[in-house]
């Protein structure tokens, strides 16, 4: 899509793989402007309410969309949010899916204090590649990129290869 700002980049994938992280560090290598998804949800209010057994809100699809159209429109965005199939297609330019190893995974979202069942449910998650599917199912398949975010050193990496893209994505689109 690509607003006049330029494109607009998803970082996805399950809790704990290092979106919002990736998310910081593109934003400030390349000027995008970073949307953490999470802050919408809470600050626009795009929610019904809690559900309390996974201690997260249950999320207003509709109206979170309608409060990020003009932002999105714009362009410029890197999100960051760990579910994808909601979001319209042409949103997006670029969606990286993060993936970590279970191993990892399960210990940072120890490190958050997560419940044994959300560290659960997240685990599976992550081993039944559901983000990576949806994101498969909902966007071109040129667009989506899984990456590996286990270590520093592939955050460093994912972040170049967003920069570097960036930079063909704006010598093409040059009025």
């Amino acid at each position: 899509m690509g607003g006049s700002l330029g494109p607009n980049v998803l970082i996805t994938g399950t809790p704990g793989t290092g979106k919002t992280c990736t998310s910081q560090q593109i934003a400030e290598r390349t000027g995008l402007r970073h949307i953490n998804v999470g802050d919408v949800v809470r600050l626009k209010q795009c929610h019904e309410g809690r559900d309390e057994s996974f201690d997260t809100f249950i999320l207003d699809e509709d109206k979170l969309c309608d409060a990020m159209e003009t932002q999105m429109e714009e362009g410029g965005n890197v999100i960051d949010f760990h579910s994808c199939d909601f979001f319209p297609e042409h949103w997006f330019d670029l969606i990286l899916v993060l993936r970590a190893e279970t191993s990892t995974l399960f210990d940072r979202l120890k490190a958050r204090g997560y419940s044994e069942k959300k560290v659960g449910e997240n685990v599976e998650c992550e081993i039944m590649q559901v983000v990576l599917e949806e994101a498969k199912e909902g966007y071109p398949e040129e667009a989506v990129h899984e990456v590996p975010s286990n270590t520093i050193e592939e955050l460093e990496s994912n972040v170049s290869r967003v920069a570097q893209w960036l930079d063909a994505w704006r010598s093409n689109n040059a009025d």
